[in-house]
This record gives structure tokens, sequence and C-alpha cells, in this order.
């Protein structure tokens, strides 16, 4: 397979500059083609379990001006390419995601803290530990600056991530990741980042500061909710190895700001949703199940109405999700 790719990638190599990322997406399918047959049979079977969903979720088209895809080019995942790349996943005594407040938090911000655990454990069908609060005092100079244009102080994600937290990892933890007030940036040359997380470390960070007040009203609570389950969810599957999703208009679709962010679902499209059931061998329909009845709650609509068809999909009551 390397070879083969390699042979590709020479003959496209005076086109590049124009067809970077149909290059990339050629590649992939040449992937995908392969190490699927590397698969056992009821590893396949959870990715065709999933494909009655395909036409609930929007196929990622060309990138807009500005998009993440426009800017940087990504090879992409499948559920073979994942399952044989040894990823992080759940084991008997490694199970737990721990989130790690960090910042001063206002009661509506401290609701949806308290939210954003709770999701995630429906989400990663993991146990979810919330810690005690740490304060901003925790992040040094060194790792602060006075952004030039908003004027705002950030913290730099990468000493979070490393030097904050990875030491802290507990044993049983799959994975720890910080929840902030402040603004992140994750070095040099860059301007901002929504959150950070390693596909190995099973540390991460994000960042509450650019997705909307919730203290306004309850129009403003339920889209700074819905932003911030967004980045976690996002985040936190990075941490289970997943890399960006190039195929679908997807949770884990790259993201370079909040209007594109914005498009994007709060659920896995087909084969990442395959790749996550594939890591913690849990029943997807009770998954889905659980998230419409919190979507429910919190008065997430248009979630609601996805994760209600998708589970009725997949029990066979929809007859228009049928093969």
């Amino acid at each position: 397979m390397r070879n083969l790719r390699l042979l590709l990638l020479m003959a496209m190599i005076p086109f590049a500059p124009a067809i970077a990322d149909r290059v990339v997406v050629m590649l992939s399918g040449v992937d995908r083609v392969i190490s699927r047959y590397r698969l056992s049979a009821e590893d396949r079977a959870v990715r065709c379990a999933t494909e009655c969903l395909a036409s609930l979720h929007q196929p990622a088209g060309d990138p807009q001006a500005g998009d993440w895809r426009a800017t940087v080019v990504e090879p992409g995942q499948s559920l073979a390419q994942y399952a044989l790349s040894d990823p992080i996943r759940p084991t008997a005594g490694r199970n737990v995601i721990y989130v790690q407040p960090l910042g001063d938090f206002a009661p509506a911000e401290r609701q949806i803290v308290e939210l954003s655990a709770e999701f995630l454990e429906l989400y990663f069908c993991c146990p979810v530990t919330l810690l005690p609060d740490a304060g901003e005092a925790v992040v040094p100079p060194e790792a602060r600056r006075i952004h030039a244009v908003t004027r705002e102080e950030q913290f730099l994600a990468p000493w979070i991530t490393t030097d904050f937290l990875k030491p802290q990892l507990p044993d049983d933890a799959l994975a720890l990741i910080a929840l902030t007030t402040g603004d992140l940036w994750p070095g040099e040359n860059w301007n901002f980042v929504f959150g950070q997380a390693s596909l190995s470390d099973r540390v991460g960070v994000w960042s509450m500061a650019r997705l909307g007040d919730p203290e306004i009203g309850e129009d403003h609570f339920r889209e700074c909710l819905r932003r911030t389950l967004k980045t976690a969810t996002h985040e936190t599957g990075h941490m289970f190895s997943m890399k960006h999703c190039i195929f679908f208009e997807c949770n884990m679709s790259g993201s370079g700001s909040l209007e594109e962010g914005d498009r994007y679902p709060l659920s896995l499209c087909p084969d990442c949703l395959a790749k996550l059931h594939w890591s913690t061998r849990t029943e997807p329909v009770d998954r889905l199940k659980a998230l419409a009845q919190f979507c429910e709650r919190n008065g997430l609509v248009q979630d609601l109405a996805y994760y209600r068809n998708a589970a009725a999909r997949l029990t066979g009551t929809d007859a228009a999700g049928q093969d």
C-alpha cells in the first residue's frame, strides 16, 4: 500500500498546487479500500450498521474561502485506518474522562461546565469526573500574551496540555481535558484556537472565550451551550485518536472560525460514529436515545431531531432509512 501511495503522489506532483485537496481524498479512498479488508467481519459490520445514517449527513463539498480545508490539507481517516492505528480507547483500568475547569466562571458558565461533563459522558459512553476548579493563577506569565487586535489576554494551549495537565494525568484517565474561560492560542504565527488536543497523550483543552455570552438570556445560553458541547466533543474525539473528518460535514470536521463551526452538526458522521462504537463497543441506539433526551431537556431542538431520526433508522422503525 505504501508503494502504491508513493507512485500516486509522484504522478500528481506537477499538479499538486491546484488539486492538493482532491489528491488527498483520492489517496484516502485507496487506503479505505485496501485497509478495509484487513478488518474482521465483525468490525466491518460496525461500519455497515452506520451506513443507513448517511442520508442524514451532508457530504463535504468544496470548502468556502477561509474554511479549515481551504488552508489545511489533511488525509482523512476511515474506520479501518483508525482501527489499525492502535488508537486510544477505553480499557478496564483506563476508562474515565476527567474535566478540569480552569478560570473564573459566572453562574451561567458554571451551568455549561456541568452540562458539558454530562454530555461528554453520554457522547463517549464513558464515566466523566468533573474536577475541582483550578484558578487562572496556575498559568505562568510565560504562557500568557495580550492579543494584538482584541487586547484580551490569551493562554498558551500547549502549556496547559503538556506542562499543566500531562503531569497530573490520573492512572485511570482515558482522557484529561481542561475547560477554560480564557482565550487560547497554540503558538507562534497563530491568532487563536478554540481548542487543542493530542491524538496520543490523552490531554486536551478547549475554551469558552469566543463562544458567546450565556449570561445575556436563554437564546444566548443555548447558543453558547451548543458551541461548547461541539468543541468539547470534537477535542475529546481527538483524544480517542480520531483525526479530522473530510468526507462529511461532521462534528470532527476541522473549523477555523466560529461561522464555519456553526455550520457543522453536534453529531458524528457514519465514518466517525463507526470509529466511536468500534472503540467503545457500546450499543449505538441506546447512546442516540440518551443524547436525544439530553437535547430535549436543554432545548437543543435541531440536535434532538437528528438523534431521534438516527435512533429510529438504526432500529428499523424509519422505512426511509432502510437499504
